[in-house]
């Protein structure tokens, strides 16, 4: 009696998270993302000129969508006023030496031909993976708490969130690569939940009441799994650093495989999971993810025949022999990745400074915001200034919600201590 009620108890514990109220939490999910979007895509176009670093990126995606890679514009001083007055064609179709990947530019060369090379069209595209990532959010949030309230409540302080907001209506990489990650995590948490599932019902369908002591089926079909690669992978096709997260995720995901399997009853016999369960992962996770991010260089790929290499990297460069095993435009391409990590890595970066750097141990309490524009002596009268004998000064910073990030880095300190202490997966 004692064993049934265990075993009971067990696989319980593996059907934990089908939860009931599937209908209630989307329309929950969806009234949340609307109201993110509306707020949004509300006066997207203003301010109507290239902010902050702006001036790479949606002039980047204008020629990518004309000529398949980033072309080389005059200077910034000429050319962004040109291109906030509506001429768009100040560029040349030489090859410029860009340092991201391109996912992050494709995307937002989306909204440029859906709407033209203006402010709301190269702001389009981060408005609506901004809301996509407050609609992951609540799934995860969900996912992890097995309650539909708290996932509304982390959707709702996303979507009043201040740094969120403003990298969702400017033109950078940040909020793709924020919202893929978001994807990638909420995808390996999900195959969580979908392999102690799966298991408990083989368990079942086998007559068993647990595994007794053997490792227990392979269970090669991993969906989740597989769109958490394919995420990750995009994550790592708009900035490099998306890595830590994807190598962080393929170790979590077999953790919870060997913990599954030690729930279930496999005993001494789960710890196999490192091996057996994590090859596949490795495939599903880095292989999948190498696919996808070497696709976010097809039409570099495909345009390399007609590109300009004038100053100097590419072809010219190519190793001799690698080119003979994979062919020069791989050959090229690896060439410029090297070129990357360079720049990343070499001298004029780590010698830059910057008025608003900030360390990344800062970043956490938001102890400098980003400075995103600013303009000075705005006249009384005139954009909203009501100073008397004086001037205005209009700023957008980057800057998280004060007290949310501040309890969030508390939150995470105890959601560490607690996890030690109590061994909750969820934290």
């Amino acid at each position: 009696m004692t064993r049934s009620s265990n075993t009971a108890t067990t696989l319980d514990k593996l059907d934990d998270g089908r939860m009931d109220d599937g209908l209630v939490s989307w329309l929950v999910t969806i009234s949340i993302g609307g109201v993110a979007l509306i707020m949004r895509l509300w006066n997207l176009s203003y301010p109507s000129k290239l902010l902050f670093d702006e001036t790479y990126y949606p002039k980047d995606a204008w020629t990518m969508l004309h000529q398949g890679y980033e072309g080389t514009w005059g200077d910034a001083k000429t050319i962004n006023p040109q291109i906030a007055a509506g001429t768009s064609n100040g560029w040349t179709p030489d090859a410029e030496f860009v340092v991201h990947p391109p996912l992050g530019k494709e995307l937002i060369s989306i909204g440029e031909h859906l709407f033209g090379m203006t402010s709301f069209g190269w702001r389009f595209s981060s408005a609506l993976f901004g809301t996509l990532m407050i609609v992951l959010t609540i799934r995860l949030a969900r996912r992890l708490s097995r309650s539909t309230m708290v996932g509304a409540i982390a959707g709702i302080l996303l979507t009043l969130d201040g740094l969120q907001f403003v990298m969702s209506r400017v033109g950078l990489l940040d909020i793709f690569q924020a919202t893929f990650l978001v994807a990638g995590v909420a995808a390996v948490a999900a195959d969580r939940d979908w392999f102690r599932h799966h298991l408990a019902d083989e368990i079942r369908q086998r007559g068993q009441l647990s595994l007794a002591g053997q490792f227990g089926p392979r269970l090669w079909w991993r969906p989740w799994r597989l769109v958490a690669g394919i995420m990750l992978g995009a994550a790592c096709a708009v900035k490099w650093n998306s890595m830590f997260v994807l190598a962080t995720m393929g170790i979590v995901s077999v953790a919870w495989d060997v913990s599954a399997r030690r729930l279930a009853g496999a005993g001494r016999a789960a710890w196999w999971s490192i091996l057996k369960d994590g090859v596949p992962a490795f495939l599903y996770l880095v292989l999948v993810g190498a696919v996808t991010y070497l696709s976010s260089w097809g039409r570099w790929l495909s345009s390399y025949s007609t590109m300009m290499f004038g100053k100097g990297w590419g072809g010219p460069h190519a190793d001799p022999g690698l080119a003979k095993v994979v062919g020069t435009p791989l050959a090229a391409l690896w060439d410029y990745h090297v070129q990357m990590y360079n720049f990343h890595t070499g001298d004029y970066m780590m010698h830059q400074t910057h008025a608003y750097s900030a360390h990344p141990a800062g970043w956490l309490i938001m102890q400098r915001p980003i400075g995103i524009d600013a303009v000075n002596d705005i006249k009384p009268g005139q954009e909203g200034c009501d100073a008397v004998g004086d001037t205005c000064l209009r700023v957008i910073s980057g800057m998280g919600t004060p007290v949310l990030w501040w309890m969030a880095a508390i939150a995470l300190a105890a959601g560490i201590v607690w996890w030690i202490a109590g061994r909750d997966w969820r934290f």
